[in-house]
């Protein structure tokens, strides 16, 4: 009888495992941890939204299943939040598909679109579904750092000459979880070249488009000129309306593509339940001003994150988008590595965060702070952390005299 089943075997660990297995123990001793570990939105769903939902739901009619490949109203309703927002025209019949939550989106359309032994290009650090969707799909990937920069273009270039067979996709993410980092329209237009002279597909993850904080908004790469060729982009309405637990998102862009995620998807749901479908085409008709009440609450978060850790002995670069800091781990730690000074941070300064090795190797040295408590919470994570590094001597000792573990 197998007892370890191969696309589990092509799992590796659960790196966050160890720090959730610590903050549940210290939580159960009665410990106030401040969680920045999971970008779990705390910020309630706009009302009228709710009341769409809980009207929907009491029809009968609304309690069957549902379509998976969207109601035809919460397709128009992504239709034209993408004309308002990128004056990009999308065919709600055959180039959008509501998905439940961009994750599981971009998980099946790896299934839909895969063959064991192809190559994907994958950003790294990167949100872990950009990896494992392919892993279980059966890929094999190379590993791109990532930047938005002439880097990127020279690492996929070498990857492209150097890979057989040829990638079959490449993965962006921008704004990225977990590094904030943001691209331009330019270089869109240098990728969209790129892939369409290489015949190669481009997946973009543009989740985090609405958490911005200077005056340009991200662009879609379906901005440019001739990207339906060879593009399809994810987006998802959990942190634009503050609406994680819904799990509501779509796929957007070739048509090709969102013919086989549609297929696919016919397959294994019936899609979101009905109200969830009804309310989410209420928020993107609604008004844009509760995006910029939500965008405006990250952003004071951001700035008091920034400079309650830096008068703490943290510096933390003030990251331009998403609900993210990417914070190098500070120096007296730097030697121990992203996941046992996140160990020791949480056990000494009783702070959650996620460690950078948990999004691949090239996030080491680094962990991602979600801004997913108040500004009191923060002031008071940054009183704590204060007092961490300046015991970080006596810290680094004990931790050195008990072989290593923080706990």
């Amino acid at each position: 009888m197998i007892s370890e089943f191969h696309q589990i075997k092509r799992l590796p660990p659960y790196v966050f495992e160890e720090v959730n297995r610590i903050k549940a123990a210290a939580r159960n001793e009665g410990k106030d941890i401040i969680d920045f570990g999971m970008g779990n939105p705390d910020l309630p769903t706009p009302d009228f939204i709710v009341e769409k939902l809980a009207e929907t739901a009491w029809d009968p009619k609304a309690h069957r299943y549902s379509s998976s490949k969207g109601l035809p109203g919460l397709r128009k309703a992504i239709a034209g939040y993408y004309d308002r927002r990128f004056q990009v025209g999308l065919n709600p019949e055959t180039e959008i598909v509501a998905t439940l939550g961009s994750k599981e989106g971009f998980a099946n359309l790896a299934h839909a679109m895969t063959a064991p032994g192809d190559v994907v290009l994958v950003p790294n650090p990167t949100y872990p579904i950009h990896a494992f969707g392919f892993i279980l799909a059966g890929a094999a990937l190379r590993h791109i750092p990532i930047s938005s920069g002439d880097a990127f273009f020279q690492h996929i270039d070498q990857a492209v000459r150097y890979s057989v067979p040829k990638p079959l996709a490449i993965v962006v993410n921008f704004p990225s979880n977990p590094t904030a980092q943001v691209a331009d329209l330019d270089f869109y237009k240098e990728l969209v070249r790129f892939a369409r002279k290489h015949e190669i597909y481009v997946l973009s993850d543009i989740a985090y488009s609405e958490i911005y904080f200077d005056d340009t908004p991200p662009p879609s790469i379906l901005q440019v000129e001739g990207a339906k060729d060879i593009a399809v982009e994810f987006g998802s309405l959990s942190k634009t309306y503050s609406m994680p637990g819904w799990r509501m998102g779509f796929a957007v862009g070739n048509p090709n593509l969102i013919s086989a995620l549609t297929r696919i998807k016919s397959y294994l749901d019936y899609g979101a339940f009905t109200p969830i479908q009804v309310a989410a085409t209420t928020a993107l008709n609604g008004p844009d001003s509760v995006i910029a009440d939500i965008r405006a609450v990250y952003k004071k978060r951001r700035d008091v994150l920034v400079e309650a850790m830096s008068r703490s002995g943290w510096d933390i670069p003030a990251p331009k988008a998403t609900m993210f800091a990417w914070a190098p781990v500070p120096e007296p730690f730097v030697k121990l590595g992203s996941m046992e000074f996140s160990k020791l941070l949480l056990t000494h300064a009783e702070v959650a965060v996620s460690p950078g090795i948990g999004f691949g190797e090239f996030g080491e040295g680094f962990v991602r702070v979600a801004l997913v408590e108040n500004e009191q919470r923060i002031r008071q994570a940054a009183r704590n952390v204060r007092k961490f590094i300046s015991n970080a001597d006596q810290i680094l000792a004990d931790y050195e005299s008990k072989g290593g573990a923080a706990k």
